[in-house]
């Protein structure tokens, strides 16, 4: 069984491998850099699972920025009915793709 882990960034969760293409929120830095992921909620190597409270200790999870990008445009709508009240408002994400190189 491979390796796996849970990382938390942008607010949100993720179950990785190493190899996984991820898209997260947008991260600071450039396409081609290295990142790392330090709060790192499970570790799982298929012998031995680590949960951490909140995170485990001194794991890291290793990845590198594969591209930068906004993600589709959304319409968002406020309406009120018999007030003559209506706002419409579009709102592009901006995300990075990262790529999981390794896990602890």
């Amino acid at each position: 069984m491979a390796k796996i882990a849970v990382i938390e960034t942008g607010g949100k969760q993720y179950l990785v491998t190493e190899g996984t293409v991820l898209t997260v929120e947008k991260l600071d830095a450039e396409k081609g850099s290295k990142v790392a992921f330090e709060k790192v909620l499970l570790v799982d190597d298929g012998a031995k699972t680590q949960v951490g409270s909140p995170t485990v200790k001194g794991a890291k999870v290793s990845a590198e920025v594969v591209a930068d990008g906004r993600d589709k445009k959304i319409t968002v709508i406020h309406y009120r009915a018999k007030s003559r009240y209506f706002k419409k408002r579009g709102h592009r994400q901006h995300f990075s793709k990262v790529k999981i190189t390794a896990l602890p």
